[in-house]
Formats: C-alpha cells, sequence, structure tokens
C-alpha cells in the first residue's frame, strides 16, 4: 500500500492532463470571444450599409433622357 501512495504521488499523468484542459478552455474562450466581437461590428457594419443603401433613388432610363432602342438595349 505504501508502494502505491508514492507512485500515486509521483505520477504527473493527472497534471499534465490538467494543464491540457486549462489551455483548452482558454483557447476557445478567446475563440467565443473573438466570434461575438467580429459579429457585433459586422452587425453594425451591415445596419449602416443597408441604411446608406436604403436611401438611394435609382431613375428609370426614360427619366434620364434616353429614348428608343438605346433605352432598352443599352446600345
Amino acid at each position: 500500500m505504501n508502494t502505491f501512495i508514492q507512485n500515486f504521488l509521483k505520477d504527473e499523468d493527472g497534471a499534465v492532463t490538467v494543464d491540457w484542459v486549462v489551455l483548452t478552455a482558454a483557447v476557445v474562450g478567446l475563440g467565443i470571444a473573438g466570434v461575438t466581437a467580429v459579429n457585433n461590428g459586422i452587425g453594425t457594419l451591415a445596419g449602416s450599409i443597408g441604411n446608406e443603401v436604403g436611401g438611394i433613388t435609382v431613375d428609370a432610363p426614360d427619366n434620364l433622357g434616353f429614348t428608343g432602342a438605346a433605352a432598352t438595349t443599352g446600345g
């Protein structure tokens, strides 16, 4: 029994596993934080672009002075 306890105290496999679990959790946490930050920025940017594009009006070709075949064929 004494040998078992000594071997258990010297064994470092469990400590290495804990290190990897902590490192993996940190990487996952940073990834989630990065995705959240980018997602918020993209939503704001898309809203701004939508507002700008939504305010633009496009005139029909006949309102621009084109008549006849040039207005429909582009020639």
